[in-house]
C-alpha cells in the first residue's frame, strides 16, 4: 500500500527528477509562463514559490541558496531582479495554475503555470 508517501515519482528515479523540477524552474522563471502537465505544475508550484520567498530579501547567502537549487545564472539574476521585487509585500500565492485541456495522444490533462502580477 502507498499510504503515506507524499509527492510524486513520475517514473523516474531520483537524480533525473529533481533535474526535472530544476529545469522546469528554470523555464518558469525565465519565460514566467509554462505550458505543462497539471501533475508538474502542481509539483513545481511549491518549489518556485519558495524560491520566490528566498529572492523577496537580496543577500548573497540568499542568492547562492537559489543558485544551489537552480543551477542557472540567468534564471537567479531574473528571479532577484525582476520577479521577486514585484512581490515584495505580498505573503504569498505568487503562481496560479489554469487547466487548460488534455495533451492529444496520451490525453494527460495539461495546465498553464504563471506568476500572478
Amino acid at each position: 500500500m502507498r499510504h503515506r508517501k507524499a509527492g510524486r515519482k513520475f517514473g523516474r528515479r531520483t537524480n533525473p527528477r529533481k533535474n526535472l523540477f530544476r529545469n522546469l524552474a528554470v523555464s518558469l522563471i525565465l519565460h514566467e509562463r509554462m505550458t505543462t502537465t497539471l501533475a508538474k505544475a502542481k509539483t513545481i508550484q511549491p518549489i518556485v514559490e519558495r524560491l520566490v520567498t528566498l529572492a523577496r530579501e537580496d543577500t548573497d547567502h540568499h542568492r547562492r541558496l537559489a543558485w544551489a537549487q537552480l543551477g542557472d545564472q540567468r534564471a537567479v539574476a531574473k528571479l532577484f531582479d525582476v520577479i521577486a521585487p514585484r512581490f515584495v509585500g505580498q505573503p504569498g500565492g505568487y503562481t496560479r495554475i489554469y487547466r487548460i485541456g488534455q495533451r492529444r495522444g496520451d490525453g494527460a490533462p495539461l495546465a498553464l503555470i504563471e506568476f500572478v502580477a
